[in-house]
C-alpha cells in the first residue's frame, strides 16, 4: 500500500491509499507481512492497525533517533530510549509509535537503523559524507568532531528483514 507517487514493481499488487484515508479498504485482505516504513507517530500506527483485516507478521522500521545523543555509540538494542537533542520531536514521535505498536501487536519486530545509504535513498547527508571521503575532503561532525555517525547500507537492512521473515526469531 502506498500513494503511488513512484513507479511500482510489476510483481506487486498496488493498493493505492494514503494512511490518513485508509478507512476499511484493507479489512478484506489478509497480509503475510506488514512492512511499515512510514509511521512517524502513534497516530500513524493506530490508523494502519485499525484499517488492517488480518496479518501474520508486522515489521516496523523506526529510527535510531529514539536513542539519546548522550548514549554510547554504536547503539545496541538494549540502549535506553530517550529524547535526542538533534532529532527532537522526530525521535520522540518514533518512541511513541513503537510503544503504540507493541500495545497493539506485542510480537511486532521493530528495527532502528541509523543513517541509511545506498540506491534509492533520498537522504543527502550520507552522500555528502561519502563524497567527501572519496575526494579526500574534510568534513566536520557536530560537537567539535566528537559526534559519531553510524551508517547502514539499505540493502543490508533488506537482507536483515528477509532473515526475520524466514527465521521468525
Amino acid at each position: 500500500m502506498n500513494r503511488n507517487h513512484h513507479p511500482q514493481s510489476q510483481t506487486i499488487k498496488l493498493i493505492e491509499k494514503d494512511r490518513n484515508h485508509i478507512g476499511d479498504s484493507l479489512k478484506a485482505f489478509h497480509f503475510d507481512i506488514v512492512f511499515d516504513i512510514c509511521a512517524y507517530g502513534a497516530r500513524d500506527i493506530h490508523l494502519l492497525c485499525d484499517a488492517l483485516g488480518g496479518f501474520d507478521q508486522y515489521i516496523f522500521v523506526s529510527s535510531s533517533a529514539v536513542y539519546s545523543q548522550d548514549e554510547p555509540q554504536p547503539f545496541i538494542e538494549e540502549t535506553k530510549l530517550g529524547p535526542n537533542y538533534y532529532w527532537k520531536d522526530y525521535g520522540i514521535n518514533k518512541i511513541e509509535a513503537e510503544k503504540a505498536l507493541l500495545e497493539r501487536v506485542p510480537d511486532a519486530y521493530i528495527l532502528r537503523p541509523p543513517y541509511l545509504y545506498g540506491p534509492m535513498n533520498n537522504v543527502y547527508r550520507e552522500a555528502f559524507v561519502f563524497d567527501c571521503a572519496l575526494k579526500n575532503q574534510k568534513f566536520y561532525l557536530p560537537l567539535d568532531g566528537q559526534m559519531q555517525l553510524q551508517f547502514f547500507y539499505v540493502e543490508d537492512l533488506c537482507h536483515f528483514m528477509d532473515e526475520l521473515i524466514e527465521k521468525k526469531p
